[in-house]
């Protein structure tokens, strides 16, 4: 997988970098450094064919790394909050979630395999550095994933705009936060096993959030 960026570089474990491409008149002392000590196989490139192989402003620099793991299912039940996103296709939400997740201390997300995002070169700049500390748990079927937790005495919490209001609920211990699609919201089918709706009142003229920010404010608040 290519990915970019000098910030990029650093959040990376080195043993996952194959090899890194700069352009020729690349000069930074201090990433040069990094390349060092860590023994990472670097080298030098035409600025134009770096712009060919990501097509992004890549700041000189442009990482060939080992594709994403993904972390088994089995594990998301260490966490006893998790989020779910169903079926969100945004990935620079879905980057920015994975950040909120990781300042509020969330470390599993749910997403499913297939009409979905998935990591990629702008999930891992926008997300700035908490890949490595968050789990993304890729499921066959979001609605079995979650059915599976419920077993386990986890609680589906959805965000709709008509949910009931956030701030006056008292959350179970061991939950889950469902975002839905940016367009469609919520599944049908994920809403008929939902054990409550949320959400979170409007009081400008605006009566829905994008989806990484509504995903922020709930977070915070089922965290408190």
């Amino acid at each position: 997988m290519l990915v970019y960026g000098k910030n990029v570089l650093k959040d990376i474990a080195p043993k996952k970098i194959r090899r890194v491409y700069l352009s020729e008149n690349f000069h930074d002392k201090e990433i040069m450094q990094y390349l060092s000590t860590n023994h990472i196989h670097y080298f030098f490139r035409p600025k134009n064919q770096l712009d060919r192989m990501v097509e992004r402003n890549h700041q000189g620099i442009v990482i060939d790394m080992d594709s994403f793991d993904y972390v088994p299912f089995e594990n998301v039940f260490e966490d006893n909050f998790v989020v779910a996103l169903d079926h969100l296709e945004d990935v620079h939400n879905f980057g920015a979630i994975i950040r909120t997740c990781e300042a509020a201390g969330v470390k599993s997300i749910l997403i499913p395999k297939d009409r979905s995002v998935r990591v990629n070169d702008i999930v891992m700049k926008t997300s700035v550095g908490a890949l490595d500390r968050v789990n993304i748990i890729l499921v066959n079927n979001l609605c079995e994933a979650l059915r599976k937790l419920q077993k386990e005495n986890y609680f589906v919490y959805s965000a709709f705009m008509d949910g009931e209001d956030y701030q006056k609920l008292d959350f179970a211990e061991k939950k889950v936060l469902v975002i839905g699609n940016e367009g469609r919201g919520v599944s049908s089918v994920i809403e008929g096993i939902t054990d409550i709706r949320i959400g979170i009142p409007m009081r400008g003229k605006v009566n829905s959030l994008n989806a990484s920010v509504a995903a922020g404010i709930l977070l915070f608040q089922m965290n408190r």
